[in-house]
């Protein structure tokens, strides 16, 4: 039997996943502040104290971007100090990332930002382990539906 009419605002998986976003990038924004970091600025820093070194295209893959979406971020690291974007020399038209003394000092601090994090979600491990493998199930999902279309 087909529903009469469509679900709530509330009943929307979507907004439910955007009203978290918007509330989980608000309260990144003032611990962030002090680093002089934006929140998408954090999540290139984030990829690159895992792993120093990798390309632009590499790096946009890992954030699920265009690398002309990464650029500019990249570009305001580089200014602060944070990142170095050298030649490939295997590749002329990627970039390698690394990372500056200040970019690898950050690193502790980024840690610390982690934690408050963590902290305010007030969620367990095991509740917060449990929510990110469910979302990288629908993240994957949706990911295959993109592909096919």
């Amino acid at each position: 039997m087909k529903p009469s009419s469509p679900p709530t605002l509330s009943q929307h998986l979507c907004y439910k996943l955007y009203s978290t976003s918007l509330k989980m990038t608000q309260l990144y924004k003032p611990l962030l502040a002090p680093l002089n970091l934006t929140y998408p600025q954090y999540l290139v820093m984030v990829v690159l104290w895992e792993e120093e070194g990798i390309g632009m295209k590499d790096l946009a893959e890992r954030l699920d971007q265009d690398a002309g979406s990464v650029t500019p971020l990249v570009k305001r690291l580089e200014a602060n100090g944070y990142v170095i974007r050298s030649k490939n020399p295997h590749d002329e038209r990627n970039r390698i990332l690394t990372l500056t003394k200040a970019g690898k000092d950050l690193r502790t601090a980024g840690l610390e930002v982690s934690q408050q994090i963590a902290s305010l979600c007030a969620l367990s491990s095991t509740k917060a382990d449990s929510l990110m493998s469910n979302l990288d199930v629908l993240n994957d999902n949706l990911g295959e539906v993109l592909h096919e279309a």
